[in-house]
């Protein structure tokens, strides 16, 4: 298959297939949900409110859609997602780790973590880490969407609630780069266990979604969601990687999926190299343990080699 010109139609069959998608009631997740409905996957939908998730997804198919809750932000929260979805769902094929906020003024998680590093990171690393020997099947996957921004970030690990200095989209960036570290690292613990889990890396160049105004505010906004918004692709391009990521056959382990464009900005999905300092094994050790002494997660994973 030519993946330059990969596109949603290209998709193989996920029926009988479960997807956890988290903030799927708009942007990239909703466009992620609604090609994978589709191709006749079952998706679970983990969103923080409910009601507009299931708004969002009126007019698909009941039998292939459920709604539940899920604040990432909020530890008490991951937990409880993850303990009624095993509940209910024994299995899962693919946990896609998507959802986001963007550069909003510095607040707190009920933890006491700074949002961006909660949400982004911390709720998603504890999220795998309680579904992870629940991810099964003939080719289970952990999906981690992380951002062309994760290129500029850094881990300051002295001052990760920014009380020492919050600047938005400094914060944003450092929680990209955490999430391009822990994809590569979870990618090197699986493969010493000998697992079949893949875990793989995604980004989707610079698309229109509702992330860039709804948490930004002042520059921000501006920056992000007016004056670069006629260069962004549409939602459902910019969810390609992701469906590619998840989905496709040839796809392994510790790979990166970007836009094939100039500067990844957008584009059919292809493998694209993240940036240096994300393969920055040491520091990925080191946020993989602070990561699980904030959140209280211990995946039942060695330590990886290299």
């Amino acid at each position: 298959m030519d993946e330059q010109r990969w596109s949603a139609d290209q998709m193989s069959d996920q029926s009988q297939r479960v997807f956890v998608v988290t903030g799927a009631s708009s942007g990239l997740g909703l466009a992620s949900v609604r090609a994978l409905v589709a191709r006749g996957a079952h998706v679970v939908l983990a969103v923080r409110d409910p009601e507009k998730g299931r708004a969002a997804v009126a007019g698909l198919p009941d039998g292939q859609v459920e709604v539940r809750r899920l604040d990432l932000a909020d530890l008490t929260s991951v937990r409880a997602f993850a303990a009624g979805l095993r509940a209910d769902h024994p299995r899962v094929d693919v946990l896609m780790n998507n959802a986001g906020i963007l550069a909003p003024p510095r607040t707190l998680s009920p933890q006491g973590h700074e949002s961006q590093f909660a949400t982004n990171h911390l709720g998603h690393f504890a999220l795998t880490g309680l579904l992870l020997d629940a991810l099964d099947g003939p080719d289970p996957r952990v999906v981690t969407v992380s951002s062309l921004n994760h290129r500029r970030g850094r881990i300051d690990f002295d001052d990760l609630t920014g009380e020492r200095g919050y600047a938005p989209a400094r914060f944003y960036n450092r929680s990209k780069l955490a999430n391009t570290l822990f994809g590569l690292e979870l990618h090197r613990r699986l493969a010493a266990a000998g697992s079949p889990v893949r875990s793989v890396l995604a980004h989707p160049g610079y698309s229109a979604t509702r992330l860039q105004t709804n948490g930004a505010t002042g520059l921000q906004r501006l920056l992000f969601g007016c004056l670069a918004r006629p260069l962004a692709q549409s939602a459902a391009r910019g969810a390609l990687p992701q469906l590619y990521a998840a989905t496709e056959p040839g796809v392994r382990g510790g790979e990166f999926i970007g836009p094939d464009g100039r500067g990844e900005l957008k584009g059919a999905p292809t493998r694209v190299e993240p940036a240096p300092r994300a393969l920055d094994t040491e520091v990925a050790r080191r946020l993989w343990d602070v990561s699980q002494e904030l959140t209280g997660v211990r995946f039942p994973l060695p330590t990886s080699v290299g």
